[in-house]
């Protein structure tokens, strides 16, 4: 089997196994599953600024605890910090703790020059603490610092703490797994919880479906939305619209066959007596004539089974059964009028044709609107008188028009809509007929989502028979492909 045979024959098999149930559940769990890696990171980022808040408090406490010992005598910056308080101050068991204190011209006066210096601020507000992350000898800091202004005509002094962050991060750790962890039990809960409502929820559905199932196949009535979730009463409506097309398909086929069994009795009683008739005859004359008349009652019963047969064949047409293709209709009905020509003149009709002589293209099954035309012309040949005139013509409208004018006696106007309905036959008609040439052309035209009509002759008598199908309009590279004799150039 070749590889796209099988890809295509997985898709198919993938495409028949979806359910509405997994397609819930994924875009249900899905979501959950993407948002729980955010809300570890927003919760990380929260537990953060929280660790932050009582460990900032403490730095800025100890960055004020300094600056207070920042004095200033005859010009010259001094801090009066005891060894043994510097050694409280940096003495910790999990972070380090820095100091720094610069002069007026950000010389260092105590501590450690390892703490960076802070970009000025726009405006320097005295004694006011700020903070800042920073990194020393590889490790993340927090940094607080201050400006101090002893003397207002020099420079500010800069005083600043920084201390690791260990006891941040533990604090930031601790926070962090005591929110996540209890994630990683909701989230099984949840997505127990999600499937048995899931379950719950669809079961309305499989009841549905065992309804369905228990049908008889002849039960083609509708299906009770009574106790239907309201999101599938509209699949129920359009599937019992469906049944009813169904049923009334199947009702019009019953009373086809019976209406076809029924008009194919007479002929084959007239053939039976017909024959029986011919072999009791001993007079040869006699006998040619009853198997003349033999020979006419076959030729109209094949006739009627081939009318029943083009009929059934037009209720059943679709894109499996009839391909559809571009159909020029003026050239088709040129060519079905020369066809019919013989016919016409063995009548003494003469039968025309009139067109624009330009592609008349419609989207159509040319075998099925051939039978159309045909059957037009065939009512027209019927009841014309011999001498008498028939006109077929294809124009272009909003539509695509074809008509078949006709001079012979007209139809009522109260038997025009009738006469498209299977076996009806005008009173007091003597021409021969089955009485389904007009319902074949409606169902072809309904078929090409076209119309056809009957009207008085525009002379005042005779018929006017006009179908009219959608067009397909043409560009000029499309006429120059279709007709290039029209475009070749003068010489």
């Amino acid at each position: 089997m070749a590889l796209s045979d099988r890809l295509l024959r997985r898709r198919q098999d993938e495409a028949e196994r979806q359910s509405v149930f997994g397609e819930i559940l994924d875009w249900m769990l899905m979501p959950l599953l993407l948002i729980w890696p955010l809300s570890v990171f927003l919760v990380q980022n929260v537990a953060s600024g929280i660790a932050d808040d009582p460990y900032d408090q403490s730095l800025a406490e100890d960055a004020m605890t300094v600056a207070r010992l920042v004095s200033v005598a005859n010009d010259k910056v001094r801090v009066n910090l005891h060894p043994q308080a510097s050694s409280i101050l940096r003495r910790d068991e999990l972070d380090t703790f820095y100091y720094q204190v610069l002069g007026f011209g950000n010389e260092l006066v105590a501590g450690d020059v390892v703490i960076g210096w802070p970009e000025p601020p726009l405006k320097i507000v005295p004694e006011q603490v700020l903070f800042r992350d920073g990194e020393i000898r590889d490790e993340k800091v927090r940094i607080a610092y201050l400006y101090l202004k002893p003397v207002a005509e020099r420079p500010p002094l800069l005083v600043q703490v920084a201390e690791t962050r260990n006891k941040r991060n533990a604090l930031a750790g601790r926070i962090l797994s005591g929110v996540t962890l209890p994630h990683f039990a909701v989230i099984p809960l949840a997505v127990l919880l999600v499937w048995i409502g899931l379950g719950r929820g669809i079961a309305p559905l499989n009841r549905l479906s065992d309804k369905i199932r228990r049908r008889l196949p002849t039960d083609l009535s509708p299906i009770p939305t009574a106790g239907v979730p309201e999101e599938v009463k509209p699949v129920i409506r359009a599937f019992n619209d469906m049944m009813g097309r169904l049923e009334q398909n199947l009702l019009a086929q019953q009373r086809f066959i019976g209406d076809a069994a029924h008009q194919m009795r007479t002929p084959l009683t007239g053939l039976k007596m017909q024959t029986e008739l011919a072999l009791t005859e001993t007079d040869p004359d006699n006998l040619r004539i009853l198997l003349q008349q033999i020979a006419e009652s076959t030729d109209r019963a094949a006739h009627l089974i081939s009318q029943l047969l083009l009929l059934a064949r037009a209720e059943a047409s679709h894109e499996k059964t009839h391909a559809i293709e571009q159909v020029d209709l003026e050239a088709l009905a040129r060519q079905v009028a020369l066809d019919w020509s013989p016919q016409a003149m063995a009548k003494r009709i003469d039968l025309g044709f009139e067109g624009s002589g330009w592609p008349l293209p419609i989207e159509g099954n040319a075998l099925l609107l051939r039978e159309l035309i045909g059957n037009l012309i065939d009512n027209a040949v019927k009841y014309t008188q011999p001498g008498g005139r028939i006109t077929v013509r294809a124009r272009a409208d909003e539509r695509a028009v074809l008509e078949v004018e006709d001079d012979g006696p007209g139809i009522p106007e109260g038997e025009r809509e009738l006469v498209f309905e299977r076996f009806h036959r005008i009173l007091g008609n003597e021409a021969p007929g089955s009485g389904l040439g007009l319902a074949i052309v409606r169902e072809i035209a309904e078929l090409h989502r076209g119309r056809v009509a009957l009207e008085p002759g525009p002379r005042g008598r005779g018929t006017l028979a006009r179908a009219e199908f959608p067009r397909r309009r043409f560009t000029l590279a499309n006429l120059m492909a279709q007709s290039p004799e029209k475009f070749q150039p003068t010489l």
